[in-house]
């Protein structure tokens, strides 16, 4: 794969909503909250729709949940721009520096990919309130990317 095709997504928003459905059921248990809303060069959105359970004492969005959007976030940047056999990429890392509360709604994260290659990818990813301007969260992490699976082994 040449470095100009890692640059564009390979898969469409509904590829990756289906291969999310097939692969890491898990991740809608107890309802779908968890939504791909845009794939484009190096870059991925997702948005949190904050159910009860995602929510902290006091009403605001808990850091477990914005730290799982942060990390299914560039998992799925990386997988849409390397193809379903990216899925089993694994977070070897991941930082999250948590900036101000959210209030209870939705949180969206926009995740970037720094570095796309054939063992590694590291991104970052900035998550808003829908209802704050300035950012919630900011993570960045690493993800090692096993060798494709060869035919016939």
């Amino acid at each position: 794969m040449s470095k100009s095709s890692l640059s564009k997504p390979v898969l469409t928003v509904e590829e990756i909503e289906k291969l999310l459905e097939e692969v890491f059921p898990q991740l809608h248990h107890g309802g779908r909250t968890i939504m791909v809303e845009d794939v484009a060069p190096m870059t991925a959105r997702l948005r949190l729709n904050a159910h009860e359970r995602h929510l902290r004492p006091g009403g605001t969005v808990s850091g477990p949940a914005m730290f799982t959007l942060a990390d299914v976030g560039i998992w799925v940047a990386i997988f849409s721009h390397m193809g379903p056999d990216a899925l089993a990429a694994v977070t070897t890392n991941l930082n999250i520096n948590f900036l101000r509360k959210p209030p209870h709604g939705d949180v969206v994260v926009e995740c970037r990919l720094l570095k796309l290659g054939k063992r590694l990818a590291v991104g970052e990813a900035t998550l808003f309130a829908e209802s704050v301007a300035e950012p919630v969260a900011h993570a960045v992490g690493t993800y090692a990317i096993p060798p494709a699976k060869k035919s016939g082994a």
